[in-house]
């Protein structure tokens, strides 16, 4: 099912209500879904290799203890959280700055990822530093999504929740 973005993120509880909760398609909901947001988003760092080695490292300890606990919700809000650390770290190392499309996000589109309609701007000479931090995360992103835990949970609150 798609990611819901009528919900009101700023009340709902995911983890006293998973059953609103959405897997969605890739990173959706990542800066959304409380209370994993506030526990995994700080943590979420990118601006070395040295430094994204750290994050992904904690961010995977997260996604192993949500498993643990039988939180599906928690494990993948984690491993979204690893796959966004891949794919920010790669923009910044394709465009300076982080930048990707040119002009605004329009106002009705605002928090879900894309084009839009925008053009993409040229790319710049690569940032090893951030494609070596990319890599980092996209190992720890990959070992999340085809750990068997996770598997068999994704599978369970899909045939639980249909979703």
């Amino acid at each position: 099912m798609p990611f819901d973005y009528d919900l009101d993120f700023r009340t709902v509880d995911f983890r006293a209500h998973p059953e609103l909760y959405r897997v969605g398609k890739g990173e959706q909901g990542v800066l959304l879904v409380q209370p994993y947001k506030g526990e995994i988003l700080p943590h979420w760092r990118f601006r070395t290799p040295a430094v994204a080695q750290e994050s992904a490292d904690t961010i995977y300890k997260l996604f192993e203890a949500y498993l643990k606990a039988e939180d599906f919700v928690g494990a993948d809000m984690a491993r979204k959280f690893l796959q966004m650390g891949f794919t920010r770290a790669r923009r910044y190392a394709n465009h300076r700055g982080g930048k990707k499309y040119d002009g605004p996000v329009p106002d009705d589109k605002k928090g879900q990822s894309g084009a839009h309609g925008r053009a993409e701007l040229p790319r710049s000479p690569e940032d090893t530093e951030k494609a070596e931090a990319a890599a980092i995360f996209k190992l720890k992103w990959d070992q999340a999504k085809l750990h068997p835990d996770y598997q068999r949970q994704m599978a369970e609150f899909k045939t639980r929740y249909g979703k």
